[in-house]
């Protein structure tokens, strides 16, 4: 399994709009400058975290591999605790 690149273009389309054009389109006032960057930085952070979320799924954690032996005695002593 591995990365497909539609999804990544999406979402990268998706954010670069949110952080790059969106800011364009700010209110003026005396605010717009954080205005601007509150934009810039959430579509940054967003899709940042959207990321690490998709390629953590390239490659699961997946639990160790346990014999039955050791199950049944896991089974034996958490029954008595």
């Amino acid at each position: 399994m591995g990365a497909s690149f539609v999804p990544i273009t999406i979402f990268t389309v998706f954010w670069g709009v949110i952080g790059i054009v969106c800011p364009f389109f700010a209110p003026k006032g005396p605010n717009r400058g954080i205005i601007q960057v509150v934009l810039m930085l959430t579509a940054a952070t967003c899709w940042l975290f959207w990321l690490c979320a998709y390629m953590a799924q390239m490659n699961p954690l997946v639990g160790p591999r346990l014999s039955n032996e050791t199950l049944i005695w896991i089974a034996r002593t958490w029954v008595r605790n």
